[in-house]
């Protein structure tokens, strides 16, 4: 059983976790595109002779837009399958009885973190860049993007981390 719940653990990890990084990790640059793309042509709306030339020199906005939308909806949905991760591990540490190591202690918590990062901060910046794009581009949509791209940073960094004490166990009685 121990082996079953272990395989479960990792194959949720690699199947939940990795699409998150990455949606979330090319959320920020389609944001950019939609929010610059919508200010390109609101600003080019009253230039109707230049509009047709500055949007075929700059990104579709409708494509961004529907693009950013696409990995906000993987983020979500990924997040709620993500839940079965730790789940699993601590059924796995559980049956192996490691509960109260270090290095398991550790990754809970900083699984824990990530987790609050992705549902309190990731995903409703994303839902805030999606909702006003042009609220975005009049601010500055480098920085108001920049915020994702760090809190996206961060989740990632946190979980590479889980994954090193993982595989490493500081401290383990069990064997590497």
């Amino acid at each position: 059983m121990t082996k079953l719940s272990l395989s479960i653990h990792v194959l949720a990890a690699i199947l939940a976790i990795g699409p998150i990084a990455v949606a979330a990790s090319l959320f920020p640059r389609y944001a950019r595109q939609s929010a610059s793309a919508h200010s390109a042509h609101s600003a080019d709306s009253a230039q109707s002779a230049q509009s047709a030339s500055a949007r075929s020199e700059g990104p579709d906005p409708q494509r961004a837009t529907a693009v950013a939308a696409l990995l906000h909806r993987i983020c979500r949905g990924y997040a709620l399958a993500g839940i079965a991760v730790p789940l699993f591990g601590l059924a796995t540490a559980a049956q192996l009885d490691v509960l109260t190591d270090v290095w398991l202690i550790a990754s809970t918590v900083l699984t824990t973190v990530a987790a609050l990062v992705l549902a309190l901060a990731i995903i409703p910046a994303q839902r805030g860049l999606l909702t006003a794009p042009g609220d975005t581009a009049t601010k500055g949509n480098s920085a108001v993007a920049a915020r994702p791209a760090m809190l996206t940073g961060v989740f990632n960094l946190l979980w590479a981390i889980v994954v090193v004490l993982m595989i490493v166990r500081p401290g383990s009685t069990t064997g590497a």
